[in-house]
């Protein structure tokens, strides 16, 4: 490309980009969402989730409890348990989990839950009737399952010791020796990697997407609406120089909201790591922190010259707008079969399909896996891909009727 090619393709591109981000709207979708994502994401739903679990522990619940007889510490563990009870004589059932005349009881809220407690000589049958679709009543159900099974656990040593066996030794014939997680030899930076690389190659690949969707339209369907491309066409450059300056626009507003948002995450998980222990952050080198810039860059170039195709070939903004937000499952599918694929011993065309080879490559690199043979494979057929995806928008900003309406 010569000098005053490059200078002609700068100037289309820094048009393009001024004038879709003169609006503050605009502004706050580029910069502001995806820098705010991952840390809302990281760090607001967590304490959402404690303040609901906490809201939770402190419910009183009101349960019934109907028997021929409950043992006087299983009363008092359910008494602990901060749940108030009332005691019913059993009914004649022909099964414990049959609701009979309670199933209005349940279903009304006028008990939280109803424990149904058969004793058999030695032996005990329960049932808990709950309404699952309650909150209250289904933490009702939790808490009676934990102290049957605390009450279980002390009856069990019980009888073990009153039988003259030690109940440690048959309680916990095999032990670990030592911490559960002290043979595992990965690092923690290689843990982290490996959590991480569960879920960002899925939020990228569609963020890449979803953020290249409204320049593209705007600045192919959208000129062509408001009838300012057939001016650009009267430029003196070539479609070729238009198609390349319009690309660099796209792709440098998707770069700056996907550079953004790997900011925020890098930020969420730098927060994650202080003040908690689930989740560190990956030790990666320094070949796979380029591997994966690399496959950004590639995957970026296929999204966007394939959503600008399809934009020029629309007649309206609408028209482009019904076509490529549905095109998101193109990305989204592969995205989500992606994540359940195990990478040990995987076979190598896995790595030759669109869409599923960056996201695997991604998955890969950010447990600082580097294979050459996969590497060779993904990186060759992403490049044909983008080819092939710019050499299709080419084709469409080449068509003579690029101007006309075909309605």
């Amino acid at each position: 490309m010569s000098d005053g090619s490059f200078l002609r393709v700068r100037a289309i591109a820094k048009k393009e980009v001024v004038e879709f981000t003169r609006d503050w709207r605009t502004i706050i979708a580029i910069i502001v969402i995806p820098l705010l994502m991952f840390p809302l994401l990281f760090i607001l739903f967590p304490v959402l989730l404690e303040s609901e679990t906490a809201e939770l522990d402190a419910l009183e619940l009101s349960i019934v409890i109907q028997t021929d007889g409950l043992p006087e510490n299983l009363a008092e563990n359910i008494s602990l348990s901060s749940m108030d009870y009332s005691i019913e004589l059993l009914p004649n059932l022909t099964s414990l989990s049959e609701p009979g005349q309670d199933l209005e009881r349940v279903r009304n809220s006028s008990t939280d839950a109803i424990l149904r407690f058969e004793s058999s000589e030695d032996v005990w049958d329960f049932a808990i009737l709950h309404l699952s679709t309650s909150e209250r009543s289904n933490e009702a159900r939790n808490r009676l399952l934990i102290t049957l099974s605390e009450w279980e656990s002390s009856e069990i040593r019980v009888r073990i010791v009153e039988g003259g066996m030690d109940v440690n030794t048959t309680l916990d014939p095999l032990r670990w020796d030592g911490e559960v997680s002290s043979g595992d030899v990965a690092t923690s930076g290689e843990q982290s990697g490996m959590i991480l690389s569960m879920f960002i190659p899925l939020v990228l690949a569609i963020w890449t997407y979803s953020s290249a969707i409204q320049p593209s339209i705007d600045m192919t369907a959208g000129e062509r609406e408001r009838g300012t491309l057939e001016a650009l066409l009267c430029l003196p450059c070539t479609r070729m120089e238009l198609l390349f300056g319009k690309w660099l626009a796209v792709a440098t507003i998707t770069g700056v909201g996907v550079l953004l948002q790997i900011f925020g995450l890098l930020f969420a998980i730098g927060y994650l790591a202080s003040s908690s222990s689930f989740i560190g952050v990956p030790q990666l080198s320094m070949i796979s922190i380029g591997l994966i810039v690399l496959s950004i860059m590639l995957f970026a170039i296929m999204v966007v010259a394939f959503e600008l195709a399809l934009a020029m070939r629309s007649h309206s903004v609408k028209e482009a707008g019904s076509i490529l937000a549905p095109a998101l499952m193109l990305i989204l599918f592969p995205a989500l079969f992606t994540q359940v694929i195990n990478l040990d011993g995987i076979e190598g065309f896995w790595f030759a399909i669109p869409v599923v080879n960056i996201l695997l490559a991604l998955r890969e690199l950010l447990m600082n896996r580097v294979i050459t043979e996969h590497v060779l494979i993904w990186g060759f057929s992403s490049i044909v891909y983008a080819t092939l995806a710019a050499y299709y928008a080419s084709r469409q900003f080449n068509r003579e009727d690029i101007v006309t309406s075909l309605s």
